[in-house]
């Protein structure tokens, strides 16, 4: 099946668009692009959480079209056969613990720009069932990079995923990473932190990192996720807007990061680490992690799988759904059992599940 998949991440880089070929042996990117967001709408996903009701549903039908135009704007630089498109959305709203969770980008919209099927809304149906709704991306780390002991992803947040001793995948988000790195790097009018320098020149704050150290997030048990809302009341008001702080801050918080990293994942047998994500471009982050953790061999793929990875994933959950087959983990997120998440918009063609 050849398969779009479509991925925008909480730390609004862009719509990532990756084309693939998906079948029971596998995955081949045929290509991939980022598109970045506009001003305009950058601003409007950063605060859409609080306007209105009406503006809500307003610009997630917007964004759809917007996709789809993406979509097709992106087949026309890379023509082919596509019989579906996988959509992530973008995430204004994650708190599982009420029952909630809301990716917008109506797969409606995207079905009617594009004229293909469209599977979207993947993580309703695992809220429903009690789970966290997330990560949904451990499923593909088995099933595509099943070779390494553990997937770490570094993108707004770090999230990883690895096997336990009786084969049962676990998975969770760790802590904040580029969604609080990029915050900081923009107070210096800098759209993020280029190889770390910023952050390598500035100093260690050990008091902030003790209470960065301390939030209460890191002692709960899985499964457990985070999401921006608990970004903004939690991990925000620790951080200064004073931009004479900003390379100490970014220095403390690569620390964090690479602290809290290195105890999620001690223990538990991992001798062989794949980084993927916007973080794992970041050399001072990824040298204070592997100093760390001095056993691990930690492998940073080819770009296309760092930049793609997820939207990769996603074209492999659209797969998955539209074959019949189990896409969401119930051992990851917690939820009463596996399930096959996402709505289906538009004529779906009757694809049979493998044997």
């Amino acid at each position: 099946m050849k398969i779009i998949g479509l991925m925008s991440g909480t730390s609004l880089d862009g719509l990532d668009i990756a084309y693939c070929e998906i079948d029971s042996n596998g995955f081949r990117l045929i290509a991939a692009e980022t598109y970045a967001y506009s001003q305009d709408w950058t601003l409007i996903l950063s605060t859409l959480e609080k306007a209105s009701a009406y503006e809500y549903a307003l610009i997630n039908v917007k964004l759809g079209h917007y996709f789809g135009q993406m979509v097709n704007r992106f087949r026309q630089e890379h023509p082919g056969p596509c019989d579906a498109i996988a959509s992530h959305g973008h995430t204004i709203f994650h708190q599982p613990s009420l029952g909630l969770t809301a990716q917008i980008g109506d797969g409606n919209a995207i079905a009617a720009e594009t004229g293909l099927p469209v599977v979207y809304n993947f993580r309703s149906l695992d809220v429903a069932l009690g789970g966290q709704g997330a990560p949904l991306v451990p499923i593909g780390d088995r099933l595509l990079f099943g070779q390494y002991d553990a997937c770490l992803n570094l993108g707004g947040f770090s999230n990883v995923s690895y096997d336990d001793p009786d084969g049962t995948r676990i998975a969770f988000d760790i802590c904040p990473c580029n969604m609080a790195l990029n915050h900081l790097a923009r107070i210096v009018d800098k759209p993020y932190d280029n190889n770390g320098q910023l952050a390598r020149s500035g100093a260690t704050d050990h008091s902030l990192l003790e209470r960065m150290d301390a939030l209460e997030y890191y002692r709960r048990p899985l499964p457990k996720s985070l999401g921006k809302e608990w970004f903004v009341a939690q991990f925000l008001p620790l951080l200064s807007s004073n931009p004479d702080d900003t390379r100490n801050q970014l220095r403390t918080t690569v620390e964090h990061i690479a602290r809290q990293i290195s105890w999620a994942i001690k223990g538990h047998s991992i001798s062989t680490l794949l980084v993927s994500g916007g973080g794992a471009k970041n050399k001072f982050l990824m040298a204070r992690l592997q100093s760390l953790i001095p056993g691990c061999k930690i492998t940073v793929p080819s770009d296309d799988i760092i930049d793609y990875k997820e939207a990769i994933v996603f074209a492999l959950l659209g797969y998955l759904r539209l074959t019949r087959q189990n896409n969401c983990l119930s051992s990851v997120t917690g939820a009463r059992h596996d399930s096959c998440g996402g709505d289906i918009a538009g004529h779906a063609p009757a694809f049979s599940r493998p044997s």
